[in-house]
């Protein structure tokens, strides 16, 4: 079974550098501590822990009460009912969020964002992102800190090359499990613009 990924339009290749245009995407996210490593585990696992079962289904909307003739709106409750597993995408995506790192999985498509079961973990945010002009830098092998600061550079560099404004923190996408060789990897750097 293939693992779901966001939707773009592929608006420039030029070798390793890319500009899509994604679509609008809900995600699940974390902010963590430590060094990138630290945070990238740390984040995983929580958000992986949600979509195992950590979670509570959407709420069901009562329907109207009737009151003295009066018709009261519908309420929405909050139920317990048993937890739902949410199917694996990729990429897992890391940034740079104030001194700390935010973490984001994206959600499969078939989900809205009241369809979405709610978190147990207080830490997880879910949120819709808007349709984005994306530029990217794909890239394989280890990820290391190194490696994304010049990846990162690089990324800048093409984008004042072609007089793309930058609008976001830069992003590292990986979109493989950790015993994947380093020569099969895909990862990619993202920055957003105008």
């Amino acid at each position: 079974m293939a693992i779901e990924e966001p939707v773009f339009d592929l608006l420039e290749h030029a070798g390793a550098f890319q500009r899509r245009l994604y679509a609008s995407r809900i995600v699940a996210e974390t902010v963590v501590d430590g060094t990138l490593a630290q945070a990238s585990a740390a984040g995983f696992r929580r958000i992986a822990r949600y979509l195992f079962g950590a979670n509570h289904r959407a709420g069901e909307t009562q329907p109207a009460a009737q009151t003295d003739g009066a018709v009261a709106a519908p309420q929405q409750i909050q139920t317990h009912r048993e937890a739902e597993k949410i199917a694996m995408t990729a990429p897992v995506s890391i940034e740079r969020f104030g001194g700390r790192w935010r973490v984001q999985f994206i959600m499969p498509r078939r989900y809205t964002l009241a369809a979405l079961p709610r978190p147990r973990h207080p830490g997880i945010a879910l949120r819709e992102l808007p349709a984005q002009q994306t530029a990217v830098l794909v890239f394989s092998g280890w990820v290391r800190a190194h490696t994304v600061d010049a990846k990162t550079r690089a990324l800048l560099d093409w984008l004042a090359q072609h007089q793309l404004e930058p609008v976001s923190t830069p992003q590292l996408a990986r979109y493989n499990p950790p015993w994947t060789l380093p020569f099969l990897r895909r990862n990619e750097i993202l920055i957003d613009y105008r």
